[in-house]
């Protein structure tokens, strides 16, 4: 008999088939989270059912790894099975796209078997359609059975549950129908699972669906169905398709050792499931019962005055508080004591909540009393206060501040978590001076616990009990909550208990609030006087982990969960008059009281708001999901107010193309995206002078993005960037035959003391993604896409690069230059009229009394789909709106700033906030798509700039979600924050000075110790050594600890990416270690100058020191670029030799060491050749002498190649991507052990190459682009210095029987320039790309791609290739693998182990291929 267990995130499957591959026994059961129990009572209930057998067992899923292990069976990887059991049971199938509980894959079958499968995300699984059904309190049933009776599907936003669930609950509080939110989550799913999973390759041909959500959702099938326009033919819906991974195992059982049923139920039952966890562990929120019970006492003191309801006359003031989740009302009397309150879950029905709360309140009312005024704040405050006649609406966060003032006078700093909403205030001078929200990013907050306590069937009170004495809680790390999603599945199958993973979540959910919501770097930043409030922190073990985590005491009053409503409630009492009587409902009205809703779609203007149209029984209506006035039915107050965004759109696109008969050479098609929303001008003008009719992709919509995303390469790219695909898509449907779409890394300089004008790495090269993800398309439309690198920036470059791209079709150099220039005044003439305009509406706003807001983001951050109309809603609350590049030539920003000042739109952003700082009445809101991994630089900067002239700073985080309810909020409190201001008389101050650093000075050379980080073991022994030779104390801070990585969340920007958070945290903690005298402790960061944000690494550390006070410790920039300098640091010729030996010795260790430990036939002797050179090799860093390298060179590759080794084949396997996630063991979770533990050999190619590629890409800039002959020349003579280092390396390699010597260069950028231009230069760039194919081509056919999570250029010269290459190269077995510091370890190993079952499937076909042919 053969066994197959499926044990996947949620459920596990048994299948048992007999030797003729027969059912005999199936279960499918969802495990609660108790996977070993589970998988022991349903082989119990086998045994029962079946009897006593001897079975061959294969575990598989994504939680059977642990299990397989510990119980010694054989695991294979998911997708491997599943792919099996479609070969034999279906195999006409092209694709299959399956869901699981929290994974999602489509595999490609064809001439080689293509799989993919999610990353680090688990949106748009069953787990994401799971938490949407429990936020509609229902189950994945009923919501299929709603979904069928659906009439409009509402855009969510799938990237992540988090944003879904962002734009889901306030849908909910308008009272969306139910059928047309299950509908809309289902379409979220399909897109998700497209975008996310596609990367590019099409879906077409015969189609099966896999997996439970997909078997038990009809609807889910039907979304996908009609989005992918398959014909009912091409639809595979195979009988027990759920059972298709189980039954896969099964049949690879075969073969297995065979072992009794009853054994196999023993093994299970006894094993330990915290022994080898890789779940790491906090400490426990209390020490011991007595603990407990003096912090219950204490908390029990925090009490608020109350009153019997039954004992009051006369008036009494309603607060209701219609929150994201829940209705809260308080009643007080005229001395502010409760009377009455009211808290209830909505149950996706607020005005249903609040008929309840109105119902029960005035049943309990006393004759003698009445209710004097109302007032509502929360998300459904309109709703409410539209439907029932309150009297006052009030911005939430203001609600909360009067609240807790009234409960602790003085206090500092306010803490709210509630549903789905985080609010931060800090109180300065009896005003709030900074309010924080979440951004949707990191919502969830309390529904998440809710969520996961519901998913175990436990109610939340009790769920919050279990953690309090947990003893091992789990630490779930501090990223989104959908992070924190896997890394619960991960620790539930590594057999955590409720109570640890409860315990965890709270210590999450507070680490979340502290350090990536408030980015507090140290507890004494919130002050003495706290108050924590919301319903999250009515849990208790929520309470206890934020007093654990800030070393404080803290107060949480005994109403945390209704402080909103509370805050109403005096509000009510502070504007009443005597006499008067609230409008509220009376008892009468309410009881009868009920609504209807229904959609339309507003017609005001570009934005085509969606709208939910709530119908009262009294023929009142309330309109919601409008962004400005105009489809609410009311006047628009606000278009007379100056608005940059609505005047740059109109003045960017105004432009008329020449008419048919005046345009001799045709059409050219330009896209409407990313930086054309800054260079139209010039483009438009260019082509029009040459006689052209330009043609322009329309305006963006949802449409439009969903008709490209098929060939979206990296989930992970920022929306603006996800745009594009759809915006050329339209171009060749509209029939455009020349689209032309050039890559920029240079702007024109605009910022005279910027460091340099680089665009960010997404908009300089994002063409190049679409001419190897679109390419199909093109083909099959006969369409020309014209994507060179040009250089933007210099005109006399510009005119000779066009000429020579467009020689070909017949246009003259003179006509080029003469089209240039026009364009180039075309292009200055715009620029000043938006200036212009800029001043006109400060001096509008001056003469008016009105408040501006310089709403600062990227030129295509004007798309109306991007920003969602928030410059409207800005208007709407009667604020004019200026935009940065309207304003920025006014601030006079004194230099240097702390950060490198590289990118050119950013750099307005600086000066921006500067004019912000010299003006009263002016804030600036930013705006920050979700993934821009630059603005983890710039957001600090910018906030800094602001503080320190005492201005307030909102930014605004936007994805493709456009649900703007957060963005009220803020927008709001903020104009709230600005009226307070007023009235305590409050000004800025500009105060702003240069930034000015610690320098590393001669006499510091003496006796300061400078630490190095760690970035590759093999090679920093060596540098090390040779860095003191040259008269450094010089020491490599050992490996990497998660405590470290703690630090660097806590201190570091938490949208930085991995690498950053890595380093800086490993230097933090050595330096907090108390090991070195931080009066004589320099810290060395390398910085290369490049577009991507690693050369801003030194400015967040130098961030980082100031917020830990320790600005002494000088940051000393080891670069070539010229960047920094410090008197007591200087790279010499000397210190340059010795530095390249050691990089020499690192690189020739890492390939002989790599190539033979797979192989060894004595464990170890691989490292022991290393161990036995090291002192040679140390002395002769030391010395620097070149003869002693030659020899040495030869004896060590000589050792290698005597080496006694098996005589077996491996699959070779390279490790490719972002320089320190390649080479850093801690940084990569061991990647190189992984694949040799897996039975495959480890390829990594040379650190030296990164500094080659560096330097030859100054060929391409001198012959293409801006650079200069000089440049060229210097890096050609640096490339010729290092060969002839590396000529005796390559001489032994040469001789030897069983290596290869590396690759010239000149031939890697020769293999990149078949796919990828040399103008990719951002981080790794076409190096990146070039390695892969080597590698292939050398027979390395398996590669794991690396990069951090929303790795900019990873986006293009990493996940935007492999399309490409996997066309060029069929055989190519590539899997990308994020890392980040919530990613779960579990999904990485997954993935691997999913390209290693590949590659030895496709070692095994290639053997037997062989052999036929011997």
């Amino acid at each position: 008999m053969k066994l197959g267990i499926d044990v996947g995130s949620t459920t596990v499957k048994l299948v048992l088939l007999n030797a003729q591959d027969e059912i005999l026994y199936q279960k499918y059961e969802r495990h609660m989270s108790s996977v070993f129990d589970k998988v022991r009572d349903l082989l119990i209930q086998m045994q029962q059912e079946m009897g006593e057998m001897d079975v061959q067992v294969v575990i598989t899923g994504s939680g059977g790894l642990a299990l397989a292990d510990k119980i010694g069976a054989k695991f294979e990887q998911e997708v491997i099975t599943c792919s099996l059991a479609v070969q034999k049971l279906i195999p006409e199938t092209d694709v299959v796209i399956e869901l699981g509980g929290e994974d999602a894959k489509i595999t490609y079958f064809g001439a080689s078997v293509e799989q993919r499968m999610n990353g680090t995300c688990a949106g748009g699984t069953g787990a994401f359609i799971d938490q949407m059904a429990i936020l509609l309190n229902t189950d994945g049933d009923g919501l299929n059975e709603a979904a069928k009776d659906y009439a409009v599907i509402y855009p969510i936003a799938a990237r992540c549950g988090v944003f879904a669930k962002t734009d889901i609950q306030p849908l909910i509080n308008e009272g969306a129908p139910i059928e047309n939110l299950a509908a809309s989550i289902f379409q979220a799913v399909v897109n998700q699972t497209i975008s996310g999973l596609a990367c590019g390759r099409r879906i077409t041909g015969k189609v099966a669906f896999l997996g439970g959500p997909l078997t038990y959702l009809s609807e889910l099938r039907k979304r996908f169905i009609e989005t992918l326009q398959l014909a009912p033919e091409d639809v595979i819906f195979p009988d027990n398709s759920k059972y298709f991974v189980a039954m896969g195992a099964a049949f690879m059982a075969e073969g297995q050792q065979m072992v009794g049923l009853s054994e196999l139920i023993a093994k299970v039952e006894t094993v330990d499931p915290l022994a080898d966890s890789v779940t790491k562990r906090v400490e426990p929120l209390f020490a011991d019962e007595a603990e407990y019970r003096e912090f219950c006492e204490r908390h029990a003191r925090a009490k608020i005055a109350r009153r019997d309801l039954q004992s009051c006359t006369g008036p009494l003031f309603l607060g209701i508080d219609a929150g994201s989740t829940t209705t809260k009302a308080a009643l007080i009397d005229q001395n502010e004591k409760l009377v009455f309150s009211f808290y209830r879950n909505n149950e996706g029905n607020p005005l249903e909540a609040t008929k309840q709360l109105l119902t029960e309140l005035y049943e309990q009312l006393p004759a003698a009393c009445y209710i004097a005024n109302t007032t509502v704040t929360g998300y459904g405050e309109g709703l409410i206060k539209a439907g029932f006649n309150a009297d006052y609406g009030i911005i939430e966060t203001m609600a909360h501040y009067k609240a807790a003032e009234e409960f602790l006078p003085g206090v500092d700093f306010i803490l709210d978590i509630g549903g789905q909403d985080m609010k931060c205030m800090r109180i300065k001078d009896g005003a709030i001076y900074h309010i924080m929200l979440n951004e949707a990013c990191s919502s969830g907050c309390g529904s998440f616990i809710e969520t996961y306590a519901k998913s175990v069937n436990m109610p939340v009170e009790e769920f919050a009990r279990v953690g309090l004495l947990a003893q091992h809680p789990v630490d779930l790390g501090t990223r989104c909550t959908v992070f924190m999603n896997s890394m619960v599945k991960q620790a539930q199958k590594e057999g955590a208990s409720i109570g640890d993973i409860a315990a965890g979540l709270s210590y999450s959910v507070i680490k979340n609030a502290l350090y990536k919501v408030i980015k507090l770097r140290n507890p004494e930043e919130a002050g003495d006087k706290i108050v924590v409030q919301g319903g999250t922190f009515l849990n208790e073990s929520v309470l206890r982990a934020i007093e654990r985590v800030l070393g404080k005491e803290v107060v949480r009053p005994d109403i945390a969960g209704l402080m909103g409503a509370y805050g109403c409630a005096l509000h009510s009492k502070a504007n009443w008059s005597d006499g008067h009587v609230s409008d509220i409902l009376p008892l009468e009205r309410v009881r009868v009281f009920h609504a209807g809703s229904s959609n339309a779609r507003c017609r005001g203007c570009e934005n085509q708001c969606m709208l939910t149209i709530t119908r009262f029984n009294d023929g009142e209506r309330f309109v919601t999901g409008n962004r400005c006035e105009h489809g609410a039915g009311k006047e628009n107050k606000s278009k007379d107010l100056p608005n940059l965004y609505a005047y740059k759109l109109k003045r960017l696109f105004g432009y008329r193309p020449l008419a048919e008969s005046a345009a001799p050479r045709g059409h050219v098609a330009l896209p409407r995206v990313l930086n054309l929303y800054e260079d139209y001008p010039f483009w438009f003008t260019f082509f029009s002078k040459l006689g052209y009719r330009v043609v322009l992709s329309p305006m963006s919509t949802k449409e439009l993005y969903e008709k490209g995303m098929d060939t979206i390469s990296s989930d992970t790219a920022c929306y603006p960037a996800k745009l594009v695909h759809g915006h050329i898509k339209t171009l060749v449907e509209m029939g455009e035959k020349w689209i032309f779409y050039p890559c920029i890394n240079y702007e024109q300089l605009e910022t005279k003391d910027a460091q340099n004008h680089y665009n960010c790495p997404i908009v300089a090269t994002y063409p190049e993604v679409i001419a190897n993800n679109m390419n199909e398309i093109f083909t099959e439309y006969g369409v020309e896409f014209t994507h060179p690198f040009v250089p933007y920036d210099k005109d006399e470059r510009l005119i000779p690069r066009l000429y020579e791209i467009l020689k070909h079709k017949g246009i003259e150099k003179r006509e080029i230059k003469e089209a240039v220039l026009a364009a180039r005044a075309e292009q200055q003439a715009f620029k000043r009229d938006v200036e212009a305009e800029g001043e006109r509406a400060i001096a509008y706003a001056r003469e008016h009394h009105k408040k501006a807001i310089v709403l600062s983001g990227r030129p295509y951050h004007l798309d109306t789909e991007i920003n969602h109309g928030i410059d409207k809603m800005i208007t709407s609350y009667d604020m004019v709106v200026l935009s940065e590049d309207a304003v920025c030539h006014m601030g006079k920003l004194p230099r240097p700033i702390r950060v490198l000042d590289q990118w050119s739109y950013h750099s307005r952003l600086y000066r921006a906030a500067d004019y912000v700082c010299q003006r009263d009445g002016v804030e600036l809101v930013q705006l920050n798509s979700f993934g821009c991994g630059v603005d983890a630089v710039t957001t600090d900067q910018v906030e800094e700039i602001l503080e320190r002239s005492n201005k307030l700073y909102t930014l605004l985080k936007i994805d493709e979600g456009n649900n703007l309810g957060a963005v009220r909020i803020r927008i709001r409190s903020l104009a709230a924050a600005m009226e307070e201001r007023d009235k305590n008389g409050i000004k800025a101050v500009h105060n702003l000075k240069p930034y000015t650093r610690a320098y590393f000075t001669k006499e510091m050379r003496k006796d300061y110790t400078l630490l190095i980080p760690q970035m590759s073991p093999i090679h920093f022994q060596y540098l090390e050594v040779a860095l003191k030779a040259c008269g450094y104390n010089a020491v490599v801070i050992p490996t990497v600890d998660k405590h470290a990585i703690d630090e660097g969340l806590k201190y570091v920007n938490n949208d930085a990416c991995y690498p950053t958070l890595v380093t800086l945290g490993k230097m933090i903690s050595t330096l907090k270690s108390g090991e070195y005298d931080l009066n004589k402790t320099a810290l060395v960061m390398s910085q290369t100058g490049g577009g991507c944000r690693a050369s801003n690494y030194i400015a967040l550390l130098r961030k980082a020191l100031k917020d830990l006070h320790m600005e002494q410790v000088p940051v000393v920039s080891f670069n070539m670029a010229g960047l920094e300098s410090n008197p007591g640091f200087k790279i010499t010729p000397a210190m340059g030799k010795r530095l390249l030996l050691a990089v020499m010795y690192g690189d020739l260790f890492q390939r002989l060491l790599y190539a033979t430990r797979p192989y060894e036939e004595v464990p170890g002797a691989a490292e022991g050749i290393m161990k036995k050179y090291e002192a040679e090799i140390f002395e002769n860093c030391r010395d620097g002498r070149f003869s002693t390298y030659k020899r040495l060179v030869q004896e060590i590759v000589r050792d290698y190649d005597t080496m006694p080794l098996r005589r077996i084949k491996k699959p070779r396997v390279g490790v490719v991507g972002e320089i320190l996630v390649k080479y850093h063991p801690d940084a990569n979770n061991n990647i190189v052990d992984i694949i040799e533990k897996e039975g495959g050999e480890a390829v990594v190619l040379d650190l030296i190459d990164f500094f080659l590629y560096g330097m030859y890409s100054k060929k391409f800039n001198y012959e293409n682009l801006s650079g200069t002959y000089q440049q060229y020349k210097l890096n050609q003579a640096a490339i010729a210095l290092v060969e002839q280092f590396r000529r005796p390396l390559r001489k032994a390699l040469r001789q030897s029987r069983r290596f290869e010597e590396p690759s010239y260069i000149q031939k890697t950028a020769e293999e990149a320039s078949e796919i990828a231009s040399i103008g990719n230069q951002c981080g790794e760039g076409w190096l990146l790309t070039g390695e892969m194919i080597e590698l292939i081509k050398d027979g390395a056919t398996n590669i794991a791609c690396l990069q951090p999570f929303a790795c900019l250029p990873n986006h293009v010269t990493g996940k935007g290739m492999m399309k490409a290459i996997r066309e060029r190269y069929p055989k190519a077995n590539i899997v990308a693998i994020d890392y980040d510091p919530g990613a779960s370890n579990v999904n990485q190993l997954n993935r691997i182990k999913l390209m290693m079952a590949t590659a030895h499937k496709n070692l095994r076909e290639e053997s037997a291929e062989g052999d036929e042919i011997a």
